[in-house]
């Protein structure tokens, strides 16, 4: 089981990154994906959930209307689209997969994202 995250990097405020992560080794389809986010000084964050279809979608409040999640299922792939980015959201984004029909869960290693002029 692979959870590669890419497209994290320094950005001013007021920009845009997206992340992508790209998955292999498991049913792609069966599973609902999870943005999360952690700094040294806090707990890991749920930022954004996708069910496994792409239909139900969850945001963190402070990233409504900012950030979108979506998925390709063709390509095993779920994406972070994150617009109008402010400093508080620097820190390390984590791609998350979660078993709708099993109690898998498996994680990636990360993408670090920092915002700052």
């Amino acid at each position: 089981v692979r959870l590669v995250e890419s497209g994290g990097g320094l950005v001013q405020p007021g920009g845009s990154l997206r992340l992508s992560c790209a998955t292999s080794g498991f049913t792609f389809s069966s599973y609902s994906m999870r943005w999360y986010r952690q700094t040294p000084a806090k707990e890991r964050e749920l930022v954004a959930t996708i069910g496994n279809t792409g239909s139900m979608t969850f945001y963190v409040d402070s990233v409504k209307g900012r950030f979108t999640i979506f998925r390709d299922n063709a390509k095993n792939t779920v994406y972070l689209q994150m617009n109008s980015l402010k400093p508080q959201d620097t820190a390390l984004y984590y791609c998350n997969a979660q078993g709708t029909l099993s109690y898998n869960v498996y994680w990636g290693q990360g993408t670090q994202v920092t915002v700052s002029s």
